[in-house]
């Protein structure tokens, strides 16, 4: 009796059947099919290719992005993407045609189809749009040839310290869960100032955002022209910076303040028409903020002291031709430094000879006088102390009069949820962010891409938390502790051992999930099926 032949092989599924399983739930696929028609490749559509870049980008590898094939190799692409699509066709032509095509449609219009095709299959209702800026360092030289339908990759202020790079810039939004509904890729060297006030209104437009929903930026939005630009159109939550003179004048005003909700702040609420829009200004001050600056501030005195003294040597080798300027000068010194005082002032007087000339003037010669300011300085205790009791201020705006201070603060907090959009953004376990191409149109295409794979993983972590809590179930967090509120991180790693094995006999293959344990088998019924077919 002859044994037919056998060959096994295997591939690591991991997690990636979760991302497939987002993409497919959003139906990405089918709009983008609509939007870019046409192949990019060994008969393989733009959606599917992008679909592959998300699966790249949300890895977990620690490796970057754009590394192609390699990274498909012992991925069961079938699987993920499709009969008939091979490691070997996802390599660089590939994905360089599919960057062109998202560029040449529009990358944040595309962005905005798949937003509003998402929000008809997951309840995304924006009651907050926060947004911001960030930049990413490039390697390499860029020479700008596409007449500005392109972004400049160019010097701008770093805000990861590489002075020495080269950058481009995102602007983005996201609301209350993370979840982000807007992205558009900038010059490197773009003020946040313009950019901010102009994003808010490509939101606005494009969503067709409720009312009642508050833009929360920070003080780089918040200029008389912004203010005045936005008026009574749309509700803004922002803070002001202190460099405006209304903001420093009530800083430092003496202020009765009442203890908040959050009993760690104080305020006290006052009302301005700052660009001509009126608006609920409140001044908090919070404790925490305040024991940090004290500490700053102790310094800060020190330094400053030293920079006066020196200050007041140069006014000291100034001649002054009479003694009321010289007492003019040395209270003009005090006012633009108000927290000194003269210990000891004099105003002596000295004379020389006429022409310039050299030695003691002679008997009955005449002589100029002048008069000289000789004084030492100490701090002015008493001012030194009010300012130090008004450590920890901030104000913070808004156009809404009827919000109350405890719901402007609690507003503005959340601020933190687009920081930590661009925090995953650069998330070195990702590797999302790393960029390694050569053409501005695809930077800028791919900038989409990085936000795409947030859309993805933020969308997948909201939904698997509500589910948890519809079903009043829990998973194991790190620490072995059941939890409703795990991060899709953590997720992707409990998936990390899960592989398939095919089984050749006889010319038919056999293809079968390894690994899967009672935990991962939960978050796939939690999921759905459409997450549950690339495992089951």
């Amino acid at each position: 009796m002859t044994l037919s032949p056998i060959s096994e092989s295997t591939t690591h599924l991991g997690h990636y059947g979760l991302i497939a399983g987002i993409f497919d739930e959003l139906e990405i696929s089918d709009l983008i099919d609509t939007l870019l028609p046409k192949k990019s490749g060994h008969n393989i559509s733009h959606s599917t290719v992008l679909k592959a870049m998300c699966i790249n980008g949300l890895g977990f590898t620690e490796r970057r992005l754009y590394l192609f094939p390699a990274f498909f190799e012992n991925l069961p692409t079938e699987r993920l993407l499709g009969e008939g699509v091979l490691p070997e066709h996802l390599n660089d032509d590939v994905f360089g045609r599919t960057l062109d095509k998202i560029q040449e449609y529009g990358a944040t219009e595309i962005f905005n189809h798949i937003i509003l095709q998402a929000m008809k299959h997951v309840p995304i209702n924006p009651r907050f749009c926060h947004s911001d800026t960030t930049n990413f360092s490039v390697y390499g030289d860029y020479k700008n040839d596409d007449n500005g339908k392109t972004i400049n990759i160019t010097y701008g202020h770093p805000k990861d310290k590489r002075v020495d790079l080269l950058r481009f810039s995102i602007s983005m939004v996201t609301d209350q869960k993370r979840i982000p509904l807007f992205v558009r890729a900038l010059d490197g060297n773009s003020s946040d100032k313009k950019v901010l006030i102009k994003t808010i209104k490509e939101v606005t437009q494009n969503l067709n955002l409720d009312q009642r929903v508050y833009h929360i930026a920070d003080s780089a939005f918040y200029t008389e022209d912004n203010v005045k630009e936005i008026g009574t159109n749309a509700f803004f939550i922002s803070r002001v910076p202190a460099t405006i003179n209304e903001s420093k004048e009530l800083l430092m005003t003496d202020l009765i303040l009442e203890t908040c909700s959050d009993e760690r702040y104080s305020c006290s609420a006052v009302k301005s028409c700052y660009g001509g829009v009126e608006q609920l200004w409140v001044v908090f001050c919070s404790e925490e903020m305040k024991k940090k600056e004290e500490k700053k501030f102790d310094e800060k005195i020190l330094k400053e002291l030293e920079a006066a003294e020196k200050s007041l040597k140069k006014l000291s080798n100034h001649e002054f031709a009479c003694e009321a300027d010289a007492r003019m000068a040395a209270e003009q010194w005090l006012k633009e430094n108000e927290l000194y005082e003269f210990q000891k002032l004099e105003i002596k007087t000295k004379s020389h000879r006429l022409g310039n000339k050299k030695g003691r003037p002679r008997k009955g010669e005449d002589v100029q006088t002048f008069y000289l300011i000789e004084a030492e300085i100490k701090h002015d205790q008493e001012k030194v102390q009010e300012k130090r009791a008004k450590l920890g201020r901030f104000i913070l705006a808004t156009n809404d009069l009827e919000l109350t201070p405890d719901q402007l603060l609690k507003y503005y907090k959340e601020q933190g949820t687009v920081e930590r959009g661009f925090r995953f953004l650069k998330d070195k376990s990702f590797r999302v962010s790393e960029v390694y191409l050569k053409k501005e149109s695809r930077i800028e295409a791919l900038a989409m891409v990085m936000v795409l794979c947030l859309l993805l993983y933020s969308i997948a972590e909201w939904k698997l938390r509500t589910r948890l809590e519809e079903t009043k179930e829990a998973i194991r967090n790190q620490v072995k502790k059941k939890t409703q509120t795990p991060t899709m991180k953590w997720v992707f790693f409990q998936f990390r051992r899960i592989t398939e094995l095919e089984i050749e006999i006889e010319g038919k293959r056999i293809k079968k999930v390894l690994n899967l344990d009672e935990e991962t088998i939960k978050v796939l019924r939690l999921m759905g099926e459409k997450y549950e077919k690339y495992y089951m």
